[in-house]
């Protein structure tokens, strides 16, 4: 076969596969809406959770701190999946690549540092410090 015909051939094939999950999705929405509980009521929209009924409002004023500790949770923990990558393949990155995860380290010392120096990681008032 030709370039062009294998290119059509690898499009029809794409597309073929594209179709079939797109009609999938809907085969499996429409079936769940079919066989789907119908009933309404004023129980029915009340949340349960684990057979406790709800107390207070779902609508808490949280503080900044718990998504702040949160995304660094998130930048940390990217960044040990590169020192996991690196640690795997350290025979072959030699000096040179223990080298650069020691500077890796060290910014993220100097970061965590500056965190804590900050007192983005403080909970405490500043009346109790």
């Amino acid at each position: 076969m030709n370039e062009a015909t294998e290119l059509i051939a690898h499009d029809w094939g794409f597309a073929i596969f594209i179709l079939s999950a797109i009609s999938f999705c809907i085969l499996i929405i429409s079936i769940s809406s079919l066989l789907g509980s119908k009933a309404f009521g004023r129980s029915k929209n009340e949340p349960f959770e684990s057979g406790m009924l709800p107390t207070g409002s779902a609508r808490l004023r949280l503080s900044a701190k718990f998504y702040l500790v949160a995304m660094l949770f998130v930048i940390f923990d990217i960044e040990t999946i590169f020192l996991l990558i690196w640690s795997v393949s350290v025979r072959e990155s030699g000096w040179t690549g223990f080298v650069e995860a020691l500077v890796f380290i060290a910014i993220l010392l100097a970061g965590l540092i500056y965190l804590i120096r900050v007192g983005a990681l403080d909970w405490t008032t500043k009346v109790r410090r």
